[in-house]
């Protein structure tokens, strides 16, 4: 695949085009490929075939706080190259322009936008897109240099400095001075406070049969870091996993790396990340977990031991008409097998834990994990016509009637639930719309029946509209039960975050400096280091019904 990047459009939240910036070849204009873009379905996907163009065009789609980013192509190219290119440019404008992202914001900064533009890719070909290397190159005027500039002293760019002079005349020193020597790294750090935060996080993906079998656990997880050291540094980070540091490479699945990150290392020895960090906030490492050794024979967790925080129970066509459906949950305190021990300082390298004393304000220790935000979603059929009689033992729930959801929240500050845990239950009764036979029952009265008279069968009539009294209503709950069966809850999903906790078992064993490839930073220099352990689920924990 030879092709390349050939223009990027971004438009603001009423579609109106906001930039246009042409790489190479004549791509078609955004004039005609938004309407093109627009004229699918929601939800759109992230690449889009066009084959009504004046050239057939790969469009490639990116949304991100209510702007939309498109890019065309009329060449083979790498999907994930584009789409990552996409990504990398939202990231690169937040951190040049500001988040959240607005469209002002990149129309009154355009001249630090065409710059960027420029170093992240040259003529379809991605170069650059590293936000350190790229502070070296592109130009942000500040107040500073806007007011010497106007002035004309010294420090504007139309001075220049004797060794700006020297660079021009020597090219092989402009050469030399171009960029910095490690490209995500920007020359000459320096901080007064030399520190290193690592943040694991891991988002749960887990679905439940009704019986509560898990038919799927993964838990995704991504481990971002936090450099303010001055110099060059050195690193090396070493994870381990529940079993052990022999079964990291066996738990961890699809593992994805920052450029930084050695290879070599890694291969040779699984757990050990090498690298020189970039300055700031970045993610190192992602990875991916099954938590079902049946599905993968390869985690060391079991069904019996997948433990989760919060569990959900389901019943459904419940009462004499089968209308009502109670919804259990309970909430676990003991995590067991899994919890991320506290880090010694002297055996694992220094690295305390921002979860103890270091951080009060952060909550919990790793021996008391903290759960929060528990938020019970229960999807609703969009026939209901309404949720009636919504009781609740804990927390607050209320029936969404455009989103046909129940949305359940749960109080997790009280003692007695963050102590020994808790149980609660709601119940409610789905109303759905009357049918014909049964708004006639309501208008001429329940259990009424019409016999014709007849003389000679005058008895016979009598038995069998007895019979028939009794029997109607039996039949009608029955019918009643199994028009409602179609009302009841098809899922429920369950949203929390608990600080403390990996589901994965998976934990930082030692992040230490290497002293002898470090450069810039003192023998004497004790940084201090951070962990932080997060575990979230996003209406990630779905039992079906």
């Amino acid at each position: 695949m030879g092709g390349g990047i050939e223009a990027l459009y971004i438009f603001d939240q009423q579609k109106n085009p906001i930039l246009q910036h042409t790489y190479r070849s004549r791509p078609s204009p955004a004039t005609v490929l938004l309407p093109l873009y627009l004229a699918h379905a929601e939800p759109r996907p992230s690449l889009i075939y066009l084959p009504n163009t004046a050239i057939p065009t790969l469009l490639f789609s990116l949304v991100h706080s209510n702007l939309l980013f498109l890019c065309p192509t009329s060449e083979d190219t790498e999907p994930l190259l584009v789409l990552e290119f996409l990504h990398r440019v939202v990231d690169i404008f937040e951190e040049f322009l500001g988040a959240p992202l607005l469209a002002s914001k990149i129309e009154n900064g355009y001249d630090i936008v065409a710059q960027l533009l420029g170093e992240m890719c040259d003529a379809g070909a991605i170069s650059n897109t590293e936000s350190n290397a790229l502070r070296e190159v592109v130009d942000v005027p500040g107040w500073v240099n806007k007011l010497l500039g106007n002035v004309g002293l010294p420090g504007s760019s139309l001075n220049p400095s004797p060794g700006s002079i020297s660079s021009l005349q020597n090219p092989t020193l402009q050469l030399q001075n171009s960029g910095p020597s490690v490209p995500w790294r920007r020359p000459n750090v320096r901080h007064t406070s030399n520190e290193m935060y690592v943040d694991v996080i891991e988002n749960l993906s887990v679905t439940l049969a009704p019986s509560g079998r898990p038919l799927s656990a993964f838990a995704y997880g991504s481990i971002a870091f936090n450099c303010k050291l001055s110099g060059v540094p050195d690193l090396l980070l070493t994870l381990t996993a529940a079993g052990g540091r022999s079964t990291i490479e066996q738990a961890l699945e699809l593992p994805v790396f920052h450029p930084c990150v050695r290879l070599a290392r890694w291969r040779e020895k699984p757990g050990e990340l090498s690298f020189i960090p970039p300055d700031g906030r970045f993610v190192l490492a992602g990875y991916e977990v099954d938590l079902l050794p049946f599905t993968s024979g390869k985690s060391s967790l079991t069904t019996s031991n997948l433990h989760l925080p919060v569990s959900v129970d389901v019943k459904t066509s419940l009462g004499s008409e089968g209308a009502d459906f109670e919804v259990r949950l309970q909430l676990a305190m003991n995590f067991s097998g899994t919890v991320t021990p506290p880090l010694s300082n002297t055996v694992r390298g220094g690295l305390g834990s921002r979860l103890g004393n270091s951080s009060p304000a952060f909550g919990g220790t790793s021996n008391q994990p903290v759960l929060e935000d528990v938020v019970v979603s229960i999807s609703i059929p969009g026939n209901v016509r309404n949720v009636a009689e919504i009781r609740a033992s804990r927390g607050d729930a209320h029936y969404s009637p455009g989103d046909n959801t129940i949305e359940w929240r749960m109080p997790t500050k009280d003692s007695a639930i963050n102590v020994k845990g808790g149980q609660a239950l709601l119940r409610g009764t789905v109303v759905g719309a009357k049918d014909h036979e049964e708004e006639q029952l309501d208008g001429l009265g329940v259990g009424s029946s019409f016999q014709e008279y007849d003389e000679g069968g005058y008895q016979t009539a009598t038995q069998a509209s007895r019979q028939m009294s009794v029997d109607e209503p039996v039949s009608r709950n029955v019918r009643k039960v199994q028009r409602n069966a179609a009302l009841m809850p098809s899922s429920a999903t369950v949203s929390f975050a608990i600080k403390g906790w990996l589901a994965s078992g998976i934990r930082i064993d030692s992040l230490n400096i290497n002293t002898r490839q470090s450069k810039g930073l003192g023998d004497t220099v004790k940084p201090y280091k951070g962990v932080k352990y997060l575990t979230v689920s996003r209406n990630g924990v779905e039992i079906r019904c």
